[in-house]
């Protein structure tokens, strides 16, 4: 665990201050000039970041925050404007309404990171919510990573570009090229080896953009202290690799998802194949040399793909010969990889298998996220990775999905018993989303569990949170986020928060209602909330979350209805199912669209139209925007991974799930009309017409929010609250 000591090739002192305070002037305007910043990593003693609070004599400045690094002293701030001053920062937006004058502290606070390190990012979470960033959105969101104390995460914007730059250095042409990339939205599973063509080529603007984008990535995070992990080889090559050098040794991978070799089935050079380690060097040394390095290298050759043999020697062989080719560029090389493989094929990835795959690297070369510690923790029956470094991840959201979920005792208790059990190489904790932009509470929650050395109280603790959100206490909204603590927010066991509402998949009679929590309870806190509006209408995260939380309540009030349809079909009660169908489809979802269309953050435009901005043509734009309604509907040419990363957005309800619900309805009355039955696969092919339809349909949506959130609310809960 040395050399972790060792990974960080931090700014100096003074860069990381003036970061550091420059976060903070964006952040507070001119009162910032009352908070004096500093760095000293001298604080750490050579350990886990620490920073301190003291309000030093004198009235020009109100508090002192000093951190071991930028990203301490950040995370110090954020602890001094949460706990002091009742100041909120999230994704959904932000409540700064600072005390005049600034509060003075009492005592002198300071606080040690029980681990190395907090991480963040998934790598899917690439093309789920990050594909359509510019550099004011990655601004705000490095921002936030400093302040909730993250120390290292992801970089992994224009490396198409280096490769692009490599594959042409070997000989490949550019046709080969194209036949290789996918388009901006599926990128991430192109980058782990699952998916090639599809929805691509990648036009020359967008690397050139994504270069552009890196450049100032890597320099804010490095800035503010952050630990980068940049991207190495992890064996996956086009096929003109083949074609120019014919005596390579490179395997064909099996189907990805359901995909056909069309679009998966991406070669994969053989460990052995010398060509492995020239190409897996030259590529890192091209980045390096484009970026710099922080000696943190992120590769998985093996996600959600079966390897060739599962002989413990080929794949010990397998991950030596990765290590070696990031070491051949950086001889400190660590190597950070998803531990996803071991929990998502476990018949395969038996004891002796992931201890040979771990053991090709040296002890302590490797970090490995475990990365669904929350319900599935591996490090457990793997005797803590057979002594290589993990790190305990949050999954927490699949697809970037709306619906409120969480798993808050897991995540209250999990990362401390992974500190104590028996020798444990945990060094640190994760929050590792497939998509962001959800379920604020859970991530605060997460980053600060990040800090501390026990566990919280929970009930208090959300008390606390729901006054510092809205800017003011109120017993309604506190009580209303207690009863989704204790519900939607606390699934124990095994939970998967991947959204299989029949409100966001394709209409069926065989469709999932299942909840893991008492729905009378997030319809007590729609009523509550709506009850506060009064009071606590003017502040932007408790619309966001009247949005939320009545979008939830209007999710369950859908299964309802479908339960009523199916009820009605299957005991042939024509009027019931005219009367339950009818109600579904020309009101509660026109009802639920125009709720979302009045929240920025719930709009299908806001996405359609950042996609499109990135383009610099409008064939570009027309790309662009197929990608993004493809990702967020049928995932592919036919529907391959339908619906897997659905969104709740104003303009998608109404125009792709109420026109599926219309049609399901439809055939239902036609069935029982005629006497013929319902046939499953029928309706499937016509509702792949509608579905289809929706992503060529040419529509603009509004990127700018319509009506009055309350208003639309309060007449939703008039109506329908039971």
């Amino acid at each position: 665990l040395l050399l972790l000591a060792a990974t960080a090739a931090r700014a100096g002192d003074a860069r990381q201050e003036e970061a550091v305070r420059a976060l903070a002037r964006r952040l507070l305007g001119p009162r910032a000039a009352a908070v004096s910043l500093s760095v000293d990593p001298a604080l750490a003693a050579g350990g886990p970041d620490v920073y301190r609070l003291w309000s030093p004599p004198g009235a020009a400045v109100a508090v002192a925050v000093t951190g071991s690094s930028g990203v301490a002293a950040a995370a110090g701030l954020y602890r001094y404007l949460r706990d002091f001053c009742g100041c909120h920062l999230s994704w959904s937006g932000a409540q700064l309404r600072l005390p005049d004058p600034l509060p003075r502290l009492r005592t002198e606070i300071r606080a040690a990171a029980p681990g190395r390190y907090r991480y963040y990012q998934n790598v899917c979470a690439q093309s789920y919510s990050f594909a359509w960033w510019d550099w004011a959105r990655w601004e705000r969101e490095i921002d936030w990573m400093a302040l909730s104390g993250i120390n290292l995460a992801p970089a992994f914007a224009g490396q198409e570009a280096v490769w692009q730059r490599v594959f042409r250095n070997l000989g490949l042409n550019q046709s080969e090229i194209d036949k290789y990339f996918t388009g901006p939205a599926f990128l991430a599973w192109n980058r782990m080896g699952n998916l090639r063509r599809w929805a691509g080529p990648l036009p020359p603007a967008w690397h050139l953009k994504q270069l552009y984008l890196q450049y100032r990535i890597v320099e804010r995070m490095r800035s503010l202290g952050m630990t980068t992990v940049l991207p190495a080889f992890a064996g996956h090559v086009p096929q003109g690799v083949l074609r120019v050098f014919p005596r390579v040794n490179a395997t064909r991978l099996g189907r990805w998802s359901h995909f056909d070799c069309t679009y998966s089935c991406i070669y994969l050079l053989h460990p052995e194949d010398p060509m492995f380690q020239v190409i897996g060097t030259l590529f890192l040394k091209e980045l390096i040399k484009e970026f710099g390095t922080d000696h943190i290298y992120s590769a998985d050759t093996f996600n959600e793909m079966t390897p060739l043999s599962s002989d413990p020697a080929y794949l010990s062989r397998v991950s030596n010969v990765i290590f070696r080719s990031m070491t051949g560029a950086d001889p400190k090389a660590l190597w950070l990889m998803q531990g996803w493989l071991f929990q998502h094929q476990p018949d395969f990835w038996q004891p002796t298998q992931v201890r040979a795959l771990l053991h090709g690297v040296p002890l302590g070369r490797m970090i490995v996220l475990d990365l669904f510690a929350e319900s599935k923790p591996v490090y457990q029956w793997t005797e803590s990775f057979y002594g290589q470094p993990f790190i305990w991840c949050m999954l927490h959201n699949f697809g970037g999905n709306h619906g409120l979920f969480g798993t808050v005792e897991a995540i209250n208790h999990g990362p401390f018993a992974a500190r104590r059990f028996p020798n444990s190489t945990m060094v640190g904790t994760g929050l590792v989303p497939e998509g962001i932009e959800q379920n604020d509470m859970v991530y605060e929650l997460m980053n600060e569990l990040g800090w501390r050395q026990e566990p919280l109280d929970l009930p208090s603790w959300v008390t606390r949170y729901a006054e510092r959100r809205y800017g003011a206490p109120n017993a309604a909204a506190a009580s209303a986020w207690r009863l989704l603590l204790r519900s939607v927010y606390n699934c124990t066991g095994v939970c998967v928060n991947h959204n299989h509402s029949p409100l966001v998949r394709r209409p069926s009679l065989h469709m999932d209602t299942e909840l893991w929590y008492n729905a009378s309870d997030v319809y007590e806190a729609w009523r509550l909330l709506l009850s506060a509006g009064a009071e606590l209408g003017s502040s932007p995260t408790f619309l966001y979350d009247l949005v939320d939380v009545t979008r939830q309540a209007a999710q369950q009030l859908v299964s309802d209805y479908y339960l009523s349809i199916r009820q009605a079909f299957q005991s042939h009660s024509l009027p019931e199912l005219l009367t339950a169908g009818g109600v579904l489809v020309y009101d509660l979802l026109p009802e639920l669209d125009s709720l979302l269309s009045s929240h920025r953050l719930f709009l299908l435009g806001r996405w359609l139209e950042s996609a499109r901005a990135m383009g610099t043509s409008d064939r570009e734009a027309e790309q662009y925007e197929l990608n993004a309604r493809n990702q967020v509907t049928l995932w592919g040419p036919s529907g391959n991974i339908l619906d897997y990363a659905n969104k709740q957005l104003g303009g998608l309800v109404l125009d792709y799930y109420s026109v599926r619900w219309s049609l399901f309805i439809s055939v239902l009355v036609e069935s029982l009309n005629s006497g013929r039955p319902f046939h499953q696969d029928q309706f499937n092919q016509a509702v792949f017409q509608v579905e289809r339809g929706f992503i060529y349909n040419k529509k603009r949506y509004p990127a700018v929010p319509a009506g009055d959130t309350i208003e639309i609310s309060r007449k939703l809960f008039l109506k329908y609250y039971p």
